[in-house]
């Protein structure tokens, strides 16, 4: 039974997150998409694959998401990021550790080389989406539907069967979160994994992702009839691989 924790960040911020502590080791962390939590597959295998290869390990839920505290609509990027870092300097402290970022996590991810460059001994994405509320959103916004987001200062998107309260304010943040054209010079390993049949976000975004890093050794990997989340047996058994041979490069 995985038990969930509470880092209490400020006086009303509480943040729930799932741990595998050990002290002087190599942490993994994992950084959920948007809206997401971490209450699912891709979280549970990596920690399961943490515990029997003795790393650490932290999976954190952003404020507004999950069982966190805070309101979904009063985040964005910034504070997103804000959560990451803070997070990982209390709980992993000095520690190295390898980031692995599920779609928006995966922009939170390329945050966190301003902060942990030297810490940070390796990164794989997940159907990577850094960007996406400028390039996946509101471009495809009609007018009507940018004027209400303006107006009303929200507009709740429906995308099959869910809705997502997208606010104005979560929308220019992300214009001051720009990363694609960011350089970043760290001799890591970089994998992104994209599913063939991702139809949330293409695959040229984990492409894109790639370009950043100027100095790491990269590499794509499509999955053949995979979908966006890859929390299928076969999504799952290729992120492990991908993510081990990170970890025994490092090791």
């Amino acid at each position: 039974m995985n038990k969930f924790k509470y880092l209490k960040i400020s006086k009303y911020k509480k943040i729930r997150y799932l741990h595998n502590y050990k002290q002087n080791n190599l942490y993994i962390v994992f950084l959920h998409g948007f809206m997401s939590d971490i209450e699912g597959e891709k979280p549970k295998t990596i920690l399961q694959y943490a515990k029997k290869n003795n790393l650490g390990f932290l999976a954190i839920e952003y404020s507004g998401h999950g069982k966190s505290s805070g309101k979904f609509t009063d985040g964005n990027i910034s504070k997103w990021s804000k959560d990451v870092q803070i997070s990982i300097k209390r709980i992993i402290k000095k520690n190295n550790f390898i980031l692995v970022g599920s779609s928006m996590g995966s922009w939170l991810s390329i945050n966190q080389f301003s902060f942990f460059k030297k810490q940070i001994k390796g990164f794989v994405g997940i159907g990577s989406a850094p960007e996406f509320l400028e390039n996946l959103m509101w471009k495809k916004f009609t007018k009507k539907m940018k004027n209400e987001t303006i107006k009303k200062n929200i507009y709740h998107l429906k995308h099959g069967n869910y809705e997502y309260p997208i606010t104005y304010q979560l929308i220019k943040d992300g214009r001051k979160n720009r990363v694609l054209k960011k350089k970043i010079h760290s001799k890591i390993k970089v994998t992104m994994i994209h599913g063939s049949k991702d139809e949330v976000v293409p695959q040229k975004y984990s492409k894109e992702v790639l370009k950043i890093f100027t100095a790491a050794k990269k590499k794509f990997i499509k999955i053949n009839n995979g979908d966006h989340s890859l929390s299928n047996k076969k999504g799952l058994k290729i992120i492990i691989l991908e993510l081990n041979k990170i970890v025994s490069d490092i090791i």
